[in-house]
């Protein structure tokens, strides 16, 4: 797209984007998911990671083929405004926002109650409030500072994280191997559709969160061709975790659905005490690396926003000295930690999976629509693209058909505030699309 984002300084590289977009995934779910999972489904469990994974890759394939069409700031809302119009652009990103704020709200919650097992005096409210505002504002402040030392912080948890994960799948696997007396054995039985349905939800949970990397496009170095390469890179790694993971908790602990912490559980019986510790301090510092990636992504999307005239003006104000988004960063973070203050972890996680679904659809039906709009113009293009789009609306569909009723109001009273700003903005006029039609 023309112009790309003045001011902001174009310093992430290809492998700086696939730490980025794995940081975001990997959060604090991984070392709950599984007993959830084994509690649901049983040893089914390892097929619904592969069948999640395998779900979740059609749907970024599309996000792939979009995002190589831009190279300016603003993901999924830039993506849908452009496919589809200013209300649909607001749309999503109102449900982006939703998302970007209430996921990271519950990892720091999540940082919180794993703080406490280490020091007890985190169980008091008033620590554990203290706890999450300086865990959130120093983010805030790395970030304020300058994408560069944002980007330096994410990419040294993504490799902490990832190596004790790692780690973990490796050293069970050798253990199964070398000591067959631990293996427990699990039956294949067969479950409701009702559980797998669940199940399936959770995961998208679980392999969200690539969507918000895809919003630094405006201070990547090379977007249209390294985006692509580093969502399918990230999302091929990440699966291949949650499925070891899995399978390692299944064939090492003894009844794991009934575990609150299956993965230092599990690590318990191969490795001993100070397994289960390493695992336990590997919680707190992937969910550390997940809010930083969150801070340093996430907080661009009102910038976005504003920057086309769908906020207010000073959202988009960059810093003279650091060339960042601090108005935006600001503001992200005080939402995060009010979220965090006042929500829990349960509720937070489904309303993400539900919001992301919706927008993962639209990100399906953009892509043939993006093809007839911007012919030629895809630096990635999907070999049979109306089959990708009919298997990602199918999978998304499909899956919130099982949302709630809590979860539906809340979708719907998303798209009436998106309808609200779309109405004031309407009449305005947008910036930097190309595009005929804005309304």
């Amino acid at each position: 797209m023309p112009g790309g984002d003045r001011g902001l300084v174009r310093t992430i590289g290809r492998w700086s984007l696939v730490a980025l977009m794995v940081n975001s995934i990997l959060g604090a779910g991984v070392f709950g998911l599984p007993s959830i999972l084994a509690a649901r489904i049983g040893a089914w469990s390892i097929l619904a990671c592969l069948a999640s994974g395998a779900g979740i890759l059609i749907i970024a394939a599309c996000v792939a083929e979009v995002s190589s069409r831009f190279d300016e700031t603003g993901g999924l809302y830039l993506y849908g405004r452009a496919a589809f119009g200013r209300f649909a652009g607001l749309a999503i990103a109102w449900l982006t926002w939703l998302m970007r704020v209430v996921a990271p709200a519950a990892g720091a919650d999540l940082f919180a109650t794993y703080a406490a097992q280490f020091f007890p005096v985190l169980q008091a409210r008033w620590a554990a409030v203290a706890v999450l505002a300086v865990l959130i504002g120093h983010l805030a402040l790395f970030n304020y500072i300058g994408v560069k030392l944002g980007n330096r912080v994410s990419n040294v948890f993504t490799i902490v994280k990832t190596t004790f994960l790692l780690f973990f799948v490796l050293a069970g696997l050798a253990t199964l191997w070398l000591r067959p007396e631990l293996r427990v054995s699990f039956a294949v039985a067969p479950v409701p559709a009702k559980n797998w349905f669940e199940v399936m939800l959770l995961l998208v949970y679980a392999y969200g969160g690539f969507e918000g990397a895809l919003v630094v496009g405006g201070e990547a170095k090379n977007p249209k061709r390294d985006m692509p390469i580093a969502l399918l890179l990230a999302l091929l790694v990440v699966c291949a975790i949650y499925t070891g993971a899995q399978y390692v908790v299944m064939a090492t602990l003894p009844n794991a659905g009934t575990s609150a912490r299956p993965l230092s559980d599990s690590a318990l019986r191969f490795l001993g005490g100070w397994g289960a510790a390493a695992i336990g301090i590997a919680a707190l510092i992937s969910t550390y690396g997940y809010l930083s990636a969150n801070m340093l992504h996430s907080s661009r999307i009102t910038f976005a926003l504003s920057e086309r005239g769908d906020f207010p003006a000073p959202l988009a104000k960059i810093h003279p000295k650091f060339r960042t988004p601090y108005v935006s960063i600001l503001l992200y973070a005080a939402m995060v930690l009010g979220f965090a203050v006042l929500g829990n972890f349960r509720w937070n996680a489904m309303l993400s999976a539900v919001a992301r679904l919706a927008v993962y659809g639209a990100m399906g039906l953009a892509v043939p629509v993006l093809r007839r709009k911007l012919p030629g113009k895809a630096g990635f293009q999907l070999p049979v693209p109306y089959l990708f789009a009919a298997a990602s609306l199918l999978f998304a569909m499909a899956l919130l058909s099982r949302m709630g009723r809590g979860e539906f109001a809340i979708l719907c009273a998303t798209l009436l505030v998106a309808l609200a700003n779309w109405a004031m903005v309407r009449n305005t006029q947008g910036k930097h699309l190309g595009i005929a039609s804005e309304s």
